[in-house]
């Protein structure tokens, strides 16, 4: 089979929601360089899904919570696709899996597919490939697309650029509850989970963030603070109920459209950085390439400004030439 055929037939089965050939499909888009003809033959059916984004620290329970949201919406008819970005192994670079360990329960369900995807080096909580593998199960038909990042500090914010609804979870007893989520993680937070609140301090650490929002500006919209224990399943129908008020809120003032043109952006922007990357990644071992220009700058001959501008100039004068 050529390669178009074989694309093709990837796309079919995609479009016709077989689990198989969406797994191919994401495959091919975490190899280097992904699959750009997939995609584009996939994009123009995308847009239909709800994508909602949980991050937070590590141990915040965003495993067990996916899972209650996944089964929470599957009692209401919906079909549920899961990208659990996981840590990568130091030996294989390939996914933990932990994540997939920890929703076996819902593994089996027809109506959830679930993927883990290893960072590989990538920073802000995601996968290169997130973005990607999202559209893909948006593609095949998925109502709702759950991204749980990997426990993420406070600058790890790409999740909002892949989802348009972001659900920040926090747990009590962490030590300075407040401090490990002030700046970045605070600000693109629509829902806070305050999850295990069973545990003492949870009222308190609710209270804090309530006391931060009261302080904070300039926003429409008041993300709610919702109380789960994710390991019995309390919550979860006033999460699912804050996280479509949400939805609400975005439809209701257009900022739904501001979102997606916000996401849009940085969508390219990255792929324009990859492609550059790699563009000069290619040419690395040729004179004058990547690998002069780093030796260059170590040994204090060249600035790494000037370094990157003649790098710079050269792949966009190639790029004109062909």
């Amino acid at each position: 089979m050529n390669f178009s055929a074989t694309v093709d037939a990837v796309v079919q089965g995609v479009l016709a929601g077989d689990n198989r050939s969406i797994g191919r499909a994401i495959s091919a888009a975490e190899r280097n360089g992904g699959s750009p003809e997939i995609l584009r033959a996939l994009f123009g059916k995308t847009g239909r899904a709800r994508v909602i984004g949980l991050t937070g620290p590590p141990g915040a329970g965003k495993s067990i919570l996916g899972r209650r949201l996944a089964q929470a919406y599957r009692q209401q008819g919906k079909t549920v696709g899961i990208v659990a970005v996981d840590p990568s192994s130091p030996f294989s670079g390939g996914a933990i899996l932990g994540d997939r360990i920890r929703m076996a329960e819902i593994y089996t369900d027809p109506g959830v597919f679930i993927r883990s995807m290893a960072t590989r080096g990538a920073l802000g909580g995601l996968a290169r490939a997130t973005s990607d593998a999202v559209d893909i199960l948006d593609a095949a038909g998925f109502d709702v697309v759950l991204i749980e990042t990997v426990g993420v500090g406070q600058d790890e914010v790409e999740v909002v650029q892949a989802a348009e609804t972001t659900a920040v979870v926090l747990v009590p007893g962490l030590g300075d509850d407040i401090q490990a989520i002030k700046a970045g993680i605070l600000e693109i937070a629509d829902v806070f989970v305050v999850n295990k609140a069973d545990r003492e301090g949870a009222d308190r650490t609710a209270a804090e963030l309530s006391m931060m929002l009261d302080l904070s500006s300039g926003r429409g919209w008041r993300p709610p603070i919702v109380a789960t224990v994710a390991t019995r399943g309390e919550g979860t129908p006033a999460l699912v109920e804050a996280l479509e008020s949400h939805l609400r809120h975005l439809s209701a003032t257009g900022e739904s459209s501001e979102r997606r043109a916000r996401r849009a952006h940085s969508r390219v922007m990255t792929l324009l950085e990859e492609r550059f990357r790699r563009a000069v990644e290619a040419k690395a071992p040729d004179p004058d390439g990547l690998k002069d220009a780093i030796a260059r700058v170590a040994e204090r001959r060249e600035d790494p400004y000037t370094a990157a501008d003649r790098l710079f100039e050269r792949v966009v004068k190639e790029g004109a030439a062909r």
